[in-house]
């Protein structure tokens, strides 16, 4: 085990520790058709049980996927069988383990490692993997300590572009840019002024199922898209959850200073007040 990471043959010779909990955080933008759930149960690491994200959003609010209170975070986790002494392996087969990893950290648990290639990886070198739905876990007590200064409101990502702090959003190119749509109804695609774009899928290997690049390579490729993360930094994307990507590999890189703007798109681009760019409208 690593900081933040682990290994597909750390996770296999330690399925079944005591203390130690896998879950399984799959998850589709609404607009795809598909429901986690059902990738979840043709087939999952063996002892994985299932988080929705959904589930563990606030349900209140306008916005999708946002933080949820720490109530409800401690209820739904403390219902997955973990308490503040479990080390948590977050996995999906996409790009959705990074929000995991920092919503656990937002709440005060350090005790929480992303399995590194996910679930492609796993079955891509033949190893065991279940069908079924989730088994019930026997409730326990999970404790929220809220950590100050992960996350960040759209005023001070309006304050954060007039004042030249680096704003990177995670989507690709062409939702970025407003050529593409923003995979929500509703919501049209481009993007804040100032904001520099690099999507996320350019910090997985796909010569090597998927896992993360190194640090050296994530900050190659921060450098050619012009993006300066050694100084502060607040990520963004579509709804919050591939920015938290972009933070974890900035992270990986030596640099803890960034927050992640929890709105994003789907907030900044539904307010009426909120300055938006596109490649069609450059000016609007």
């Amino acid at each position: 085990m690593s900081e933040w990471l682990v290994t597909t043959d750390w996770l296999a010779s330690h399925l079944g520790d005591a203390k130690l909990a896998v879950l399984d955080c799959s998850w589709y933008l609404p607009d795809s058709g598909k429901q986690a759930i059902d990738d979840f149960r043709r087939g999952h690491i063996p002892t994985a049980r299932f988080i929705d994200l959904s589930a563990v959003s606030d349900p209140d609010s306008p916005y999708v996927n946002m933080l949820p209170s720490a109530e409800l975070w401690a209820r739904e986790i403390g219902r997955l069988g973990i308490d503040n002494e479990t080390t948590v392996i977050v996995y999906d087969a996409g790009y959705v383990s990074a929000r995991l990893w920092w919503m656990f950290r937002v709440f005060g648990h350090d005790k929480v490692r992303i399995l590194d290639g996910g679930l492609r990886k796993w079955v891509a070198e033949g190893r065991p993997v279940e069908a079924g739905d989730p088994e019930e876990a026997t409730p326990a007590a999970f404790e929220t300590v809220l950590q100050p200064g992960r996350v960040v409101d759209v005023e001070a990502v309006r304050a954060a572009l007039d004042s030249g702090v680096t704003v990177v959003d995670a989507r690709t190119a062409a939702r970025f840019e407003g050529t593409e749509g923003s995979g929500y109804p509703g919501v049209a695609s481009g993007h804040m002024p100032n904001a520099v774009n690099t999507p996320w899928a350019k910090f997985f290997d796909p010569a090597n199922n998927f896992a993360f690049v190194d640090a050296d390579t994530a900050a190659k490729v921060f450098a050619d898209a012009k993006v300066d993360v050694s100084g502060p930094v607040i990520t963004t994307c579509g709804s919050g959850v591939t920015a938290a990507i972009l933070g974890f590999m900035i992270e990986r890189a030596g640099n803890p200073d960034w927050k992640l703007y929890d709105g994003s798109w789907h907030e900044w681009g539904q307010r009426e007040d909120t300055p938006k760019r596109s490649a069609a409208a450059p000016k609007a």
